[in-house]
């Protein structure tokens, strides 16, 4: 499609490197790394230019349901600790209003130790684990423990390195990755990015290695669908609202709701009265 030709064209002139290190267990990934005199990095964020590329935090000032869907077709940056960058489109995401919300960790207003990131200014990082083992990664929103979640990208940028870093994370060899299968899912999205707990409570406008900048031509509103959130459970009302975004027609979302598409497709369809 046009958008993501328009991206992959300008990442084509950025340097690659068809080899990538070997990997331990993802903390060492994440450890910060010795003097590094010349690291390589995207064009589009030598020193001088990366304050003023990166969205900043007036972006992320936003209330939570607006932030969800002002994310969709937004570029997550990862700089990996041998300077290379991961990039992503974000195509899905929840939003989680806070304290009268009973899907989110927040609800009553309850503040943890887990949880205080949803507490800090609007850009923070909100991770935490589930099952014991894989990640979810969270950005705080305006009002008091409102945060969304980041459930899906379209790969970019070192898809290679994103593969190894699937596998690094999982336990069983396996066949090789898609495209379209790296980064379809939270856990997954973390797993790719080498995203972990030491990323709780980073400012998204200040971090040397993630930050977000500008997606191309953003989606408008008939692009967007606005369908329930996934594994909510037994959250009466809250299970039903339509609180989950993602992009139409992308097949880099994680769930597709075929019945809300059919539904939007149709009112599309209704002449004005």
């Amino acid at each position: 499609m046009p958008r993501k030709r328009k991206l992959l064209a300008q990442l084509s002139a950025l340097p690659s490197n068809s080899s990538f290190p070997q990997m331990g267990a993802l903390e060492n990934l994440n450890a910060t790394p010795g003097a590094d005199p010349s690291p390589k990095s995207s064009k589009y964020f030598v020193t001088e230019k990366k304050n003023s590329s990166q969205l900043q935090a007036d972006f992320f000032n936003q209330p939570c349901v607006n932030l969800a869907k002002s994310f969709l077709g937004q570029i997550l940056v990862r700089k990996l600790p041998d300077g290379r960058e991961l990039w992503g489109r974000i195509v899905e995401t929840e939003a989680y209003l806070g304290g009268e919300d009973e899907a989110s960790h927040s609800k009553g207003g309850k503040q943890t130790q887990r949880n205080a990131a949803m507490f800090m200014k609007p850009g923070t990082l909100y991770v935490y684990q589930i099952y014991g083992i894989y990640f979810c990664m969270n950005v705080s929103s305006q009002g008091e423990g409102a945060a969304v979640l980041l459930r899906s990208l379209e790969p970019l940028q070192g898809l290679e390195a994103m593969r190894e870093l699937r596998s690094t994370a999982r336990k069983a060899p396996s066949k090789l990755l898609k495209d379209w299968q790296l980064c379809n899912g939270p856990s997954k999205l973390c797993q790719a990015f080498g995203i972990d707990k030491a990323f709780d409570q980073r400012d998204l406008t200040r971090d040397a290695a993630i930050w977000m900048v500008p997606g191309q031509d953003p989606p408008g509103e008939q692009d967007v669908v606005a369908t329930t959130r996934i594994g909510i459970g037994n959250r009466g009302e809250w299970a039903e609202k339509p609180l989950r975004f993602y992009l139409r027609g992308n097949k880099f979302v994680s769930v597709v709701d075929k019945k809300m598409e059919r539904e939007m497709a149709a009112r599309a369809h209704i002449p004005c009265s």
